[in-house]
């Protein structure tokens, strides 16, 4: 019997040259509208023609199916779903030549448990599955601050990465500006198209932002520059004309999980953030800095675990502490722009150490620690009456984050926790589940507001009346601090009683 033998060929996309920069398109997806939009003018102000993935729709879970392990998470299947109907699109407007010759794919990727790092096979599936195997797709390194696809034509240099790094930032902030605002706002739908000024005011200044040195010149300029601070001060005066109306006592919830789910807006997640505003709660979004935040202390985390056998153990600490300590610091000076509205980044010591008689920060597959570091964080700080924990189904780093929970829980039996698994498909299962603790973290934020009232000794009409004379009170971008409660609206009355000297 003849022996049949066959040849695996690893796929290996053709060069990207300088000279086909002009007219060839940067792809890219995964994050929110906002995000991407203004990454697009980091991109484009470092002369590269880039356009998002259009947004995650059902459709794509279903077209992800097709051409993909049937067994992978729903977020690979939603992106690589997404991915194909991008292309087949392209093919039927501009002919298969086109998608061949004028587009590419950017992606990135990283190692570690999580299928995120063999998210680019699942792509890879994708163009075999569409007979595009000529198709261009590059996976860059998540870690690497400059690096550079083959032939030259896409290279990730100083100044590109530092206008993401502020292109991320900045659609962060924005988003936090959202979630804060949009629950409380008296004109429905304002908020929504104030964020949509804002993104592309920010856009227009990422894309015109001056290009000062190339590394160390460069990396001195964006940390000295004004240059995005001003930009946000000119979003400002847009979120200053939203009134809002804080005498509405709503649940706090902060959303965790898987990064794609979590910092999601869309289908991909069953809109959870939008629905449960509309169940009437206001949602603490996860930014996307965090996860960049925990990368760069992770390695802080482990050179100290390795103290013994690191040479210049102290040097390496300093430079890594003073790194890490910049990149919040610049967070920070971008906030104060914005009236400190958006939240502090939470320091990922404390995560750490809050999780650490649960789970081993040295697991550090998918989000790792911080998933139950997140949720002790919110009980303690009293900064959300509920966590929602977004998880792909089957996803081995969430597992094992949730089956810790329940140590936590035991433990902490005052902390309201909704894990929802999320398969694409299942909405109304994630949706009650979801309600069953909503209900409860609805019922301590009308208490927490009746209790301030008492408090206080203050009416809903003197407040109201208090209100009148002092229009700034209920602008979006007045910053109403904390007062021991959770919820907004207590904090408010607070306030409020305060400002008029009746703070018992």
């Amino acid at each position: 019997m003849e022996a049949v033998s066959f040849e695996y060929k690893a796929y290996k996309p053709r060069p990207f040259t300088k000279e086909e920069r002009p007219y060839t398109t940067i792809l890219f997806g995964g994050l929110t509208f906002k995000h991407e939009r203004l990454i697009t003018g980091a991109l484009e102000n470092m002369g590269y023609k880039a356009k998002p993935l259009p947004n995650i729709e059902r459709i794509d879970l279903d077209i992800g199916k097709e051409y993909i392990d049937v067994g992978a998470c729903c977020p690979t299947t939603f992106t690589a779903g997404n991915l194909a109907r991008a292309l087949m699109d392209i093919e039927k407007r501009e002919g298969r030549d086109a998608v061949r010759d004028r587009y590419i794919f950017v992606t990135v990727g990283a190692c570690g448990p999580c299928r995120f790092g063999q998210y680019h096979e699942s792509y890879e599936r994708v163009l075999e599955g569409l007979n595009l195997r000529d198709f261009r797709l590059f996976l860059l390194d998540l870690l690497q601050l400059e690096q550079s696809a083959e032939g030259g034509g896409l290279e990730v240099s100083m100044p590109l990465t530092l206008g993401l790094v502020y292109a991320m930032f900045m659609g962060d902030l924005i988003t936090d500006m959202e979630y804060a605002t949009r629950p409380y706002e008296v004109k429905k739908g304002q908020t929504d198209q104030v964020v949509k000024d804002s993104v592309e005011v920010l856009y227009e200044r990422l894309k015109k932002r001056p290009i000062v040195g190339k590394k160390l010149g460069n990396f001195l300029w964006h940390i000295l520059t004004d240059y995005f601070v001003d930009a946000l001060k000119e979003v400002k005066k847009l979120w200053d004309e939203i009134e809002v109306d804080r005498l509405q006592p709503k649940a706090r919830v902060k959303i965790t999980g898987e990064f794609w789910l979590q910092t999601h807006e869309g289908d991909g997640n069953y809109n959870i953030k939008r629905w449960l505003e509309e169940q009437g709660a206001e949602v603490i979004p996860p930014p996307v800095a965090v996860w960049m935040d925990y990368l760069i202390n992770m390695e802080l985390f482990k050179l100290e675990d390795a103290k013994p056998f690191v040479k210049n153990y102290y040097l390496k600490k300093l430079a890594i502490s003073f790194f890490a300590w910049l990149y919040r610091r610049t967070y920070d000076k971008l906030r104060k722009a914005l009236n400190n509205i958006p939240n502090p980044l939470p320091s990922q010591r404390e995560l750490k150490e809050l999780a650490r008689p649960y789970f081993y920060y040295r697991l550090a597959g998918g989000e790792g620690h911080m998933l139950i570091g997140k949720a002790l964080y919110a009980l303690k700080h009293k900064q959300a009456h509920m966590v929602c924990e977004l998880s792909p189904y089957g996803c081995l780093p969430n597992t094992m984050s949730v089956g810790a929970m329940a140590k936590v829980l035991a433990d902490y039996p005052e902390l309201l926790y909704a894990p929802i698994e999320i398969k694409g498909d299942s909405e109304v299962h994630a949706y009650s589940r979801c309600q069953m603790v909503l209900t409860e973290a609805k019922r301590r934020a009308k208490e927490g507001f009746e209790q301030a009232l008492e408090r206080t000794g203050l009416s809903l009409e003197e407040i109201r009346d208090f209100e009148e004379k002092h229009p700034q009170l209920k602008r979006a971008t007045y910053k109403v601090p904390n007062y021991g409660y959770v919820g907004t609206s207590a904090n408010y009355v607070m306030h409020v009683a305060k400002l008029m000297g009746r703070l018992r």
